[in-house]
């Protein structure tokens, strides 16, 4: 059987193959295609490289959206140091003053495995992470140093966010949380925390993914402002100030 061909991207020499075209799982009536880094001895520097070209991590799986017209998914990030809450966002910090914040390992015991598969439940989002092996190999599979962000309330696991550790970064990577715990904004109360981590270990960027314009569930990433927006011709650019 005939290989496909590999693909190259400028300012990367490592060969890229891409995938099969597929529904795209964010915006209706569209198809969505990846190109994939044929390894993953990929270290932590290596990542950073690569999202400061569009890349992201999925286990140990290292991919670029390519989806012939489409350019919807942009990469996005916040410049820490210029990071200003909102009124909104401070509200939800007071909310969450009762909510105890512990950073560990990446943990798939049955306590976390229960809150995901409700989280998923609540999400109708389940796809190919409805079990218990792909739940551990999608977020306990890392070639890259991943850290836990475990939210309890009076004991009880209320949330869980998985992050990244880079040179020059903390790069989130999923949230899941309780569903009946929705009022908290918890996804918005971990990226304050994500934050306030970046600053005290003098990382200059927090990492949301891609921001895709269209997809309710992706809006939220612009609400942390400044933010600035990867563009392929001119790296780096300013987004919405939030003035």
């Amino acid at each position: 059987m005939d290989q496909p061909p590999l693909e190259a991207l400028p300012g990367l020499s490592l060969p890229l193959l891409r995938g099969e075209e597929h529904p795209c799982p964010y915006l209706p009536d569209r198809q969505a295609s990846e190109l994939y880094l044929l390894t993953t001895q990929i270290d932590a520097a290596m990542y950073q490289y690569l999202m400061d070209r569009g890349f992201r991590r999925s286990s140990d799986v290292f991919y670029i959206p390519r989806c012939g017209t489409c350019q919807a998914c942009v990469p996005i990030r916040v410049p820490v140091a210029d990071f200003a809450p909102s009124r909104s966002q401070r509200r939800v910090w007071r909310r969450n003053a009762d909510v105890e914040v512990d950073y560990g390992p990446v943990q798939d015991d049955d306590e976390h495995w229960e809150l995901y598969a409700r989280y998923q439940d609540s999400q109708h989002d389940r796809e190919m992470l409805d079990t218990r092996e792909n739940f551990t190999a999608f977020l306990c599979r890392s070639p890259i140093p991943t850290v836990e962000l475990s939210f309890r309330l009076k004991g009880r696991l209320i949330g869980a966010a998985i992050v990244d550790v880079c040179p020059e970064s903390l790069s989130s990577v999923y949230f899941y949380f309780d569903p009946d715990e929705h009022r908290r904004s918890l996804g918005v109360f971990s990226g304050l925390h994500e934050i306030a981590a970046c600053r005290r270990l003098g990382m200059p960027h927090w990492y949301l993914g891609y921001m895709i314009e269209g997809c309710r569930k992706m809006e939220y990433k612009t609400r942390f402002r400044p933010y600035e927006l990867w563009d392929p011709r001119h790296g780096w650019q300013p987004g919405d100030s939030g003035a």
